[in-house]
């Protein structure tokens, strides 16, 4: 990710978070003293969310790293409720997300922010970024704007008994929101959701009859995007 100088505000308490919800490699464990002192020195996230966090970064400090590391791709990477690609919330799998990728892309450049070819615009820490650059006011008002995608997030953590939802719900308090219960939808399982058709069976495995039987379509929006379609001009603005 890019690398800025000018940090104001809240803008160190953003990266700080942007880097926890990072993969927990090497490189981010070597950093943990600093971003934990970066936190204490700024003071922009409540008391009682500090020591929450200050517990994930001691649990990443001393737990085994490769079962840090497991748990993060179990997380964050094995389902949509807990999804860091903020899109994947507001447009799902539908035609509207790539236009929003390109928009938020161009908002990125005009600010002089420009990604490296495997990042994608919509990744939270990504996007916390690029509003740690923003003055305090506009920083404010960018994450207001996703309040209810972190609102979302932050359910399906704490359902997950997960340290990482102390992140989100810093996030919310920074936006001038309130954590709030939602309706967690649950994830389908990905064995059951990549599983492979029988071969010469028909074209899906899913409800699906012989190939010589007709075959209805039927178009279903999912309840993720019904739910937060309303949101999505916010959220790319």
């Amino acid at each position: 990710m890019a690398i800025f100088s000018n940090i104001t505000g809240a803008s160190r308490s953003l990266r700080v978070l942007a880097r926890l919800l990072s993969y927990p490699d090497a490189l981010l464990r070597a950093d943990l003293d600093d971003m934990r002192q970066a936190l204490l020195t700024e003071c922009a996230v409540p008391a009682a969310r500090l020591v929450e966090l200050e517990a994930l970064i001691s649990a990443l400090q001393r737990g085994n790293s490769l079962d840090n590391e497991a748990e993060y791709v179990e997380v964050f990477d094995r389902g949509r409720a807990t999804s860091l690609h903020l899109f994947e919330h507001v447009h799902g799998d539908s035609r509207e997300r790539g236009p929003a990728m390109i928009d938020l892309t161009q908002t990125y450049e005009k600010a002089g922010l420009f990604l490296g070819p495997n990042e994608m615009p919509d990744y939270l820490p990504v996007v916390l970024e690029f509003v740690s650059t923003q003055p305090p006011q506009e920083a404010r008002s960018f994450l207001s704007e996703m309040a209810h995608i972190f609102n979302a997030i932050f359910n399906a953590l704490q359902q997950r008994n997960s340290p990482y939802a102390s992140v989100l719900g810093a996030l919310l308090e920074l936006s001038g929101e309130k954590a709030h219960p939602v309706k967690v939808i649950q994830d389908e399982p990905l064995d059951d959701t990549w599983e492979e058709p029988v071969v010469f069976d028909g074209c899906s495995s899913k409800g699906q009859i012989k190939p010589d039987q007709p075959q209805p379509i039927h178009f279903v929006k999912t309840a993720a995007a019904r739910t937060t379609a309303s949101a999505s001009a916010g959220a790319t603005s």
